[in-house]
């Protein structure tokens, strides 16, 4: 990692890279500099240096970190929840109540995020398996498990043995956006490609196909300011 006056990069060799590449981590605020292994490391910083402006211009158009902390304000599941945490040390355990928009956290921990998150992880999975059920079953095609996971690379994916996955970071989503990547791996169900079968089923399995996609291709990035867990952006497949 450098420490000059640029913006934070690491520095990757790679086997496969055939050229140099930078990659910003949205949550860590660094870049990723994707050297291959033959390039000389002084063309790699001559690199980065000639992408500095770029590098600061990425930094400042990234969304405002939101840490799960007291009076925060979350949009889950197309509501605004607020999180009104209290820090009691006489409790053993960490209790979560919703009532309408209001989250209750009251724990013995000073950073009960790790918990917040646990339980935000536990209704992402229960509505995403809602809705992959939901969906599967007007394409006659069963799934085997549905998981939801801090994905580093994909909102989403679908296997050849029927399992589903998620990134639990869809919750903060609009509807239309989460329903947009559950209909996309349904459809993985019928379709392990991008064809133009894959997409009119994909389409057609969407509340609001246009508007979920357009969403997720712009805004999808946002998904990630919220709490402190180290990931980098995640990509539909």
């Amino acid at each position: 990692m450098q420490y000059t006056d640029l913006p934070l990069y690491t520095i990757k060799p790679s086997k496969r890279a055939r050229r140099l590449a930078l990659r910003l981590d949205p949550l860590e605020r660094i870049f990723h500099l994707t050297v291959p292994l033959r390039c000389p490391l002084e063309r790699a910083y001559e690199f980065a240096d000639t992408h500095e402006e770029w590098m600061k211009k990425a930094l400042s158009e990234l969304p405002v970190p939101q840490p799960f902390i007291h009076g925060a304000v979350l949009p889950v599941l197309g509501q605004n929840i607020t999180l009104d945490i209290s820090h009691n040390p006489s409790v053993k355990i960490t209790s979560i109540k919703e009532e309408g928009e209001m989250l209750y956290i009251t724990s013995n921990l000073k950073d009960p995020g790790i918990r917040i998150e646990r339980f935000l992880k536990k209704k992402a999975k229960e509505i995403l398996h809602v809705k992959s059920k939901e969906k599967s079953l007007t394409i006659n095609k069963k799934i085997e498990n549905v998981n939801v996971r801090d994905t580093k690379s994909r909102w989403g994916s679908c296997s050849s043995d029927k399992n589903l996955s998620y990134s639990w970071r869809l919750i903060f989503a609009p509807p239309h956006a989460l329903d947009y990547v559950v209909a996309h791996e349904v459809a993985h169900l019928k379709h392990l490609d991008h064809s133009a079968k894959f997409w009119a089923l994909c389409r057609s399995l969407s509340d609001n196909f246009v508007e979920g996609q357009f969403w997720m291709q712009n805004h999808g990035h946002e998904l990630m300011r919220y709490g402190a867990a180290k990931r980098s952006t995640p990509r539909q497949e």
